[in-house]
């Protein structure tokens, strides 16, 4: 696959002053204490081979209105704990004391701006040319040498601080941003057989990515579970029962069943869906019939044992597989087992990609994200990204790398 766009193996950086956007977006309590630092250890690689640069961080926490819309003083600690020096928080994005900060910054040093969402023209949807002419990027810009984008989980907004200096400055993608295009890129044209894996009940985002790799001819099956695998039950002619469909409509996803019925029209012969389900019968699990569940009046939790072996056979077998969304009510033990049983079968495929959000934090609960070929930072960005969808991130380093190709070639 052609690489559009600059890494950091194309900057010399040293003694330069870069400006990186990461996401270490994180879950606080009402004090403000980081309970999962996760997000802020998953850029430690890009930070470090920016070591001999003057590094400015930008980055946002939470969204007005949020309990957690908080300042980044705490994510400033954290990351210093782990580079092992001092990252000085500044309480400012771009008056006069950030930029005498930056002005003042030597190699090696790192500087950590304010919560670039307490600017509020952060996260208005422009284009680059008018995110371009704000107040920040054209108060920042003469300060600044390259921009460095490597919050992935977030370029799928077109917002300024991802996509405001990429016309600029020349921009490069981070390690997160580089190992995501690329691994995300092969899962959409890997080795065969490549089989998709859909469950949760964001059906929407399910549907979308299922109709792009199955008209694109990139996915050989595409495995559905979860709630949206209730949902292509029904719009294969099975009456999954009352409470069933009711949820689908409460989710106000009614409209998906005669997306999904064209969609067994097209492509039938590579879509399966369960054969068994369970219920939660009173609290308990029950494994049956889609028949008998139908009967019952009880919610579907999980996918059947039947299913369960179906879907991990093939799975395993996979030369590529992609899993996204949980194949029922993973949070209660009791219906954990299908959402496990695939996550174990995924490790075993020759090239295994966890998409974010649900799946992927049952992953790390799991605690086996080492054992998948690549675990994906962005819930929303790696939807789209898979439904064929241009990310504003990723099209604005494209943007970069045609104007500044040349200048770049010729260092």
């Amino acid at each position: 696959m052609k690489r559009e766009f600059f890494t950091l193996d194309d900057f010399d950086v040293e003694g330069k002053t870069v400006l990186l956007r990461v996401d270490f977006n994180s879950p606080m309590d009402l004090n403000g204490n980081i309970l999962n630092d996760s997000r802020i250890k998953s850029h430690l690689k890009t930070i470090k081979d920016l070591a001999e640069a003057k590094l400015v961080i930008i980055a946002h926490q939470s969204r007005p209105g949020k309990s957690d819309f908080k300042t980044m003083k705490a994510h400033s600690e954290i990351l210093a704990k782990y580079v092992g020096r001092p990252v000085r928080y500044i309480d400012d994005i771009f008056g006069t004391y950030a930029k005498s900060c930056i002005v003042g910054i030597e190699p090696g040093e790192i500087l950590l701006l304010e919560n670039v969402r307490f600017y509020s023209e952060e996260s208005i949807e422009r284009t680059i040319d008018e995110h371009e002419s704000s107040f920040l990027v054209q108060k920042l810009l003469p300060y600044i040498d390259f921009f460095v984008n490597d919050a992935f989980a977030v370029s799928h907004r077109p917002h300024l601080s991802v996509i405001g200096f990429s016309k600029a400055l020349p921009s490069a993608a981070g390690r997160i941003m580089e190992s995501e295009i690329e691994n995300l890129g092969r899962a959409l044209f890997g080795n065969s057989p490549v089989v998709y894996c859909l469950g949760g009940t964001k059906i929407d985002d399910s549907i979308n990515v299922a109709e792009n790799v199955l008209k694109n001819g990139s996915a050989d099956s595409v495995l559905f579970c979860g709630v949206v695998g209730n949902l292509v039950l029904a719009a294969a002619g099975h009456d999954i029962g009352e409470v069933n469909m009711n949820l689908i409509e409460k989710l106000g996803y009614s409209r998906y069943i005669e997306v999904a019925k064209e969609m067994l029209q097209n492509y039938g012969d590579r879509i399966k869906y369960p054969v068994d389900v369970a219920i939660n019968d009173n609290g308990e699990r029950k494994d049956c019939s889609i028949e008998d569940a139908a009967k019952s009046g009880m919610p579907i939790n999980d996918i059947g044992l039947e299913t369960i072996v179906m879907y991990t056979n093939e799975i395993s077998d996979a030369g590529t597989v992609v899993l996204n969304g949980p194949a029922g009510v993973s949070e209660n033990p009791k219906f954990n087992i299908g959402t496990h049983s695939i996550i174990r079968a995924g490790a075993n495929a020759g090239f295994s990609v966890i998409g974010g959000g649900h799946i992927s934090a049952e992953v790390s609960r799991m605690g086996i994200e080492n054992m998948f070929s690549h675990v994906s930072t962005g819930g929303g960005a790696c939807i789209e990204f898979l439904a064929g969808q241009k990310l504003p991130g990723i099209e604005a380093l494209k943007e970069s790398y045609e104007i500044y190709l040349d200048d770049e070639d010729e260092e």
